[in-house]
């Protein structure tokens, strides 16, 4: 059964948390966290993980720079949406 968008955000939400401010996570972690065949959910990870950066929950990074989540090549992490004053 394919988890709900809201199930892999609280998923996202939950992990980027417990890892902590300046570290981050592979979207892979969360797939995994959620069924047996993640890589068939690793589109959807993605597509929700970008819904949330959008709405400034997380932030999605390559090699250090913010990026689209859905349209980035190759491997992204995501992390803590960084607090500005």
């Amino acid at each position: 059964m394919t988890p709900s968008d809201d199930r892999i955000a609280d998923e996202i939400t939950a992990q980027v948390i417990d890892r902590g401010a300046g570290k981050t996570i592979c979207p892979s972690e969360v797939a995994r966290a959620l069924g047996a065949d993640w890589r068939a959910l690793m589109p959807q990870v993605r597509r929700v993980a970008g819904d949330l950066a959008k709405e400034g929950r997380i932030a999605v990074t390559q090699k250090g720079e913010t990026v689209d989540a859905e349209t980035a090549r190759g491997p992204i992490r995501l992390g803590l949406a960084q607090e500005t004053d």
